[in-house]
């Protein structure tokens, strides 16, 4: 993941936690190395003293939620027993005291962490616990769907001759993609990923289909790509409803118009006509 990006997934999930918590101090990295987190976003900060930071794993608040794969809190930073406290002078140069930090993980892995403080000795509730839990998973996703989306990319690029089940990956994985793109609340993000699932798609998938003749220029709703991609990877309708978040009988009606649209006459043909239109891999 490239530092702008990381920019741009970071200062959302902390504009996030901000406005779900009225917490006035918001901030948060991701990995730097192996065992070590880098501060690079600040939100509301009065002062560039966190900025930077290298968090490691066991070391103040946020190492230790790192340690523990949990949140963690301190209602008074400074006074705090159970924390170590290697980062006091820049905590105390921001005039932070209550402090919740919590760690982005991802497929069990530390990735990063957020932070939520205010400058008062106070208690924060289950709200604002739940609010930076939440923060911190739209961070997870966003990683996760990423990572997905650069491991297809790979795969698209390695020869064919060079790794038989390559192209079944893609195509397992483009259906996976589809149906998770709906469930993005991220309007960016989401296009991002319908774009790269297109990238996937045109790439032709199996080699004699690339250059075919046989391409027609057939275009279908969003919706019916979807089922589409389900039932590529063996999904049957109620499977694919289920994996969609659809209605069975919906289902039903997408993959019809489908076929219609594809002059197919079965679930096989619609398929095979899909690949050869460019819109499925």
């Amino acid at each position: 993941m490239s530092e702008a990006v990381e920019a741009v997934e970071m200062r959302t999930a902390l504009l996030t936690l901000r406005r779900a918590t009225g917490l006035p101090v918001a901030f948060g990295g991701l990995l730097h190395s192996p065992r070590q987190v880098r501060i690079a976003e600040l939100q509301g900060t009065a002062t560039n003293a966190l900025r930077g930071l290298g968090i490691c794993v066991g070391n103040g608040l946020g190492g230790k939620s790192i340690a523990l794969l949990r949140p963690c809190a301190v209602t008074d930073y400074r006074q705090a027993r159970h924390i170590s406290h290697e980062y006091d002078a820049a905590v105390a140069a921001e005039g932070l005291r209550s402090v919740v930090a919590v760690p982005v993980i991802v497929r069990r892995k530390v990735r990063g962490v957020l932070y939520g403080a205010l400058r008062d000795p106070v208690p924060m509730g289950e709200r604002v616990f739940d609010a930076a839990v939440a923060a911190a998973r739209d961070v997870e996703q966003s990683l996760v769907v990423r990572d997905e989306v650069q491991r297809l990319l790979s795969l698209t690029r390695e020869p064919v001759n060079g790794r038989a089940g390559a192209w079944e990956e893609v195509r397992e994985a483009h259906s996976e993609l589809r149906a998770l793109a709906p469930r993005i609340v991220d309007a960016g993000l989401r296009g991002e990923l319908h774009a790269v699932c297109g990238r996937l798609a045109g790439a032709g998938g199996a080699p004699q289909q690339r250059g075919s003749h046989e391409r027609r220029a057939v275009t279908l709703a969003p919706r019916e790509v979807d089922v589409l991609a389900c039932v590529a990877a063996g999904s049957t309708n109620a499977a694919a409803a289920e994996r969609l978040g659809l209605r069975p009988e919906t289902v039903k009606g997408y993959l019809r118009a489908a076929m219609r649209k594809l002059g197919a006459h079965t679930r096989l043909e619609a398929v095979v006509a899909a690949r050869r239109a460019g819109l499925l891999p």
